[in-house]
C-alpha cells in the first residue's frame, strides 16, 4: 500500500530534512576530509609531500605576522574587480543574445568558440596590450570568467516563459517595456546564482593572474612557495583561498534569500 502524502523521507526527491540533520551532515562532510589528511600525515608522511595541519596552522601564524591579511587583501580586490568588470559587460550582453535571435547569430558562436582558449594563453597578450600591473592581473580574471557568464546570462534569459512574454505583448508591452517589466524580473533569481557559481571561477584564475609580474597575493605566495618546495605554505594558500571563496559564497547565497524569499520558503 503507496503511503500518504503527508510521509516524508530523508531521501525523498528535494524533500526538506530537518536543520539540526543539515548541519550535521555539513559538519560531517568538512570534518571528514580532515581526518583523513590527519591520518594520512600521521602515517610517516614526508613534510614536504604531506604536512601536517598542525604545520600548515605554524605556517599560517608565520604568515599572518609576514603580512598574510596585505595578501588576502590585494587577492580579492584583484578577483572583485575582474569579477565586477566581467559581470559589468556579461549582464546586458548576454541579456541581448538571450532575447534577440539575431544577436544570438550573431555574437553566441563567437562566445562558445573563446570560452574554449584557456585563460593563461592570453598572458603573453595581456603583458603586451596591457602592461603588468594591476590593469592585468585583472584581465586575465576578467577574460576566465566574462565568456562563461556570457553565456549562462543568455540561458538564464532563454529560461523566462515564453508565456509571460506573449501575455505582456497582448496586453500592447513595447519590445523595451517587455525586457524592462518581464524578462529581468523573472530571469534575476537565476542571474543572482549565475553571478554566485562565477564569483567561484573567479577565484579559480587568480593564481593564473598572479603569474604576471605579481610581487603580493595569495596566488603569488603559493607559486613563490613551489620555488622553494615550502608545501606548508602552499597548503596554506590553497586553504585560505577555499575559505574566503566560501565566505563570499554564503553571503551571496544569504542575498539571494533575501531578494528572493518566497523561492526558499519551506511547504
Amino acid at each position: 500500500m503507496s503511503q500518504g502524502p503527508s510521509h516524508r523521507s530523508w531521501l525523498a526527491i528535494r524533500q526538506g530534512i530537518p536543520s539540526g540533520l543539515y548541519w550535521g551532515l555539513a559538519a560531517c562532510g568538512l570534518t571528514l576530509p580532515l581526518l583523513l589528511w590527519l591520518l594520512a600525515a600521521a602515517g610517516h608522511a614526508d613534510p614536504v609531500f604531506l604536512p601536517s595541519p598542525a604545520r600548515v596552522a605554524e605556517r599560517i601564524h608565520l604568515w599572518w605576522d609576514d603580512g598574510l591579511m596585505g595578501d588576502v587583501g590585494i587577492s580579492t580586490m584583484r578577483v572583485v574587480v575582474g569579477w565586477a568588470v566581467s559581470a559589468l559587460f556579461a549582464l546586458p550582453l548576454g541579456l541581448m543574445i538571450g532575447t534577440w535571435r539575431p544577436v544570438q547569430a550573431l555574437l553566441e558562436p563567437l562566445t562558445d568558440f573563446i570560452r574554449y582558449m584557456p585563460a593563461v594563453a592570453f598572458i603573453p597578450l595581456v603583458m603586451v596590450w596591457v602592461g603588468i600591473d594591476e590593469a592585468a592581473k585583472v584581465a586575465i580574471i576578467f577574460i576566465g570568467t566574462f565568456f562563461q557568464m556570457v553565456l549562462m546570462v543568455a540561458e538564464d534569459v532563454r529560461r523566462v516563459p515564453m508565456a509571460q512574454i506573449e501575455a505582456a505583448q497582448t496586453m500592447g508591452a513595447t519590445p523595451m517595456e517587455v525586457v524592462e517589466k518581464v524578462i529581468v524580473p523573472s530571469a534575476k533569481p537565476a542571474l543572482l546564482d549565475t553571478l554566485r557559481v562565477t564569483m567561484g571561477w573567479a577565484w579559480t584564475y587568480l593564481v593564473v593572474a598572479e603569474l604576471v609580474a605579481a610581487n603580493s597575493g595569495l596566488g603569488y605566495a603559493i607559486l613563490k612557495a613551489q620555488r622553494f618546495l615550502q608545501t606548508d605554505k602552499i597548503f596554506a594558500g590553497i586553504l585560505l583561498i577555499g575559505l574566503i571563496g566560501l565566505l563570499i559564497d554564503q553571503l551571496m547565497r544569504l542575498a539571494h534569500r533575501k531578494a528572493f524569499p518566497w523561492l526558499h520558503a519551506r511547504h
